[in-house]
């Protein structure tokens, strides 16, 4: 059959959210033509026995070893057949508008290789994920924990200003990687997630490399998703967290700015876990 819509799931020891995840889209896809790939990166909780058992129709792979996210992701990607493939997070549920809906946006804007909607968490509260592409100053800052003490310095990079409730589609820098829907026409011109990031920048990367390749990154304001953001890096500390943001900013900085930039960063990324390490020792 012609698949409408690939949907990938990377999941890491969150069994009873992606259960919920997977029986929202399910239960909401409309007329849509669906394939459902669960990518399991060596989930210690049942989460592959319980795909097995409950999601018999989904695309099963399970990894021995956590890949992270773009290599993950690109496992399901390299099987996908659909017109569009989406990114979704485990910690997500759709509603009946959801899935169709983008569907149908993808359709009316064929420019468009990458697309996000309105995610609100489970009270219905936006969760701002609309975000400027970073630059090497508001990065600095926020390898510094700056912001906490002067939320200005990322108020540009964060979109403070953002009308997430505006009736127009906006063509935006990037989205949130927890919904992102991609047009099969970019996969085909620009391949998978960059596999240098195992997790974080990841998704800003993607959507440098479809601009750079004539494409536009849209948001849908009309289109909601609950998302209930980040339940799988709850599970980690913050030192290890801010490891991998911090390997990852180097990198996506190493790859799309100037050599100066990338120094920067690399010199500011020991001083900023010092201080992730310091301030983790005191709320012990």
């Amino acid at each position: 059959m012609n698949v409408d819509l690939s949907i990938i799931i990377v999941s890491w020891n969150v069994k009873d959210l992606l259960r919920n995840c997977l029986k929202s889209v399910l239960e909401n896809s409309g007329n849509l033509k669906l394939e459902i790939f669960v990518v399991d990166n060596a989930s210690k909780d049942e989460s592959v026995a319980m795909i097995k058992k409950k999601f018999p129709t989904v695309n099963l792979i399970a990894n021995q070893e956590n890949l992270g996210f773009s290599k993950a992701n690109n496992l399901a990607i390299k099987q996908s057949t659909g017109r569009f493939v989406l990114l979704l997070n485990p910690d997500m549920r759709v509603t009946p508008e959801t899935l169709p809906q983008m569907v149908e946006f993808m359709e009316k804007h064929p420019t468009a290789g990458i697309a996000g909607c309105h995610l609100v968490n489970d009270s219905g509260v936006t969760v701002p994920h609309v975000r400027r592409f970073p630059t090497v100053w508001d990065q600095a800052a926020i390898i510094l924990k700056l912001p906490h003490l002067f939320p200005f310095l990322t108020s540009k990079y964060l979109m403070k200003d953002f009308d997430y409730n505006t009736l127009l589609a906006n063509v935006v820098d990037s989205i949130r990687g927890s919904f992102f829907m991609i047009r099969r026409e970019l996969i085909d011109k620009i391949g998978g997630l960059d596999e240098r990031y195992f997790i974080w920048f990841e998704e800003v990367d993607y959507c440098k490399e479809a601009l750079k390749a004539g494409f536009k990154v849209m948001y849908n304001p009309k289109v909601k998703c609950v998302d209930y953001v980040g339940q799988s890096f709850k599970q980690v500390m913050s030192y290890k967290k801010q490891q991998m943001f911090t390997d990852s900013m180097v990198k996506y900085f190493k790859k799309w700015h100037a050599g100066w930039q990338s120094n920067i960063i690399s010199l500011l990324r020991p001083v900023g876990l010092a201080i992730t390490y310091f301030l983790a020792g005191l709320k012990k």
